[in-house]
């Protein structure tokens, strides 16, 4: 069985991430939708309510589990018995840094190996921090997450829904 984890912060999920959970969901069994609970970030969301709301959004999609995570991630896939990372590039700046993550994982677990997605060009600017910026500032956010996110990007920032 080919399990995938995509592993990310997800602070919060943009159609960018839901492009690539969709077109990675089809070539694996089971994709795991690892959120990353880091203490060291300072995340507008909760790791609760990142995972909520990517549940929401991928309910449609049958081999999607999402789940939580602190740690390497090579250690959380021994533990979920994945043997493909899925990473998403929108420009070769993200080739370079996520290149080498990929081989020291590799090199952490040689069973795990990465798979690489790159963005559709209509999401290629988008980003979890500029969603939230135009969203602190109530501009339109809706060609860059779901009507689920905006809902919950507006009631952080105590934004009636536009």
């Amino acid at each position: 069985m080919k399990v995938g984890i995509y592993p990310g912060s997800f602070d919060p999920i943009t159609l960018g991430h839901l492009d690539i959970i969709t077109r990675s969901s089809k070539v694996v069994d089971k994709l795991i939708i690892g959120v990353l609970y880091n203490s060291a970030k300072n995340a507008l969301f909760s790791t609760e309510e990142r995972v909520g709301m990517i549940k929401q959004v991928t309910s449609h999609i049958p081999n999607v589990e999402v789940d939580s995570f602190s740690g390497l991630l090579v250690d959380y896939a021994k533990m979920k018995n994945a043997n493909i990372i899925v990473r998403g590039l929108r420009a070769i700046t993200d080739f370079e840094y996520e290149l080498q993550i990929a081989q020291a994982n590799h090199k952490a677990n040689p069973e795990v190996d990465t798979i690489f997605f790159t963005t559709n060009v209509e999401y290629s600017y988008v980003s979890s921090s500029i969603a939230k910026e135009f969203a602190r500032y109530g501009s339109d956010v809706s060609q860059i997450v779901s009507p689920i996110v905006i809902e919950k990007l507006n009631e952080k920032f105590n934004h009636s829904e536009k």
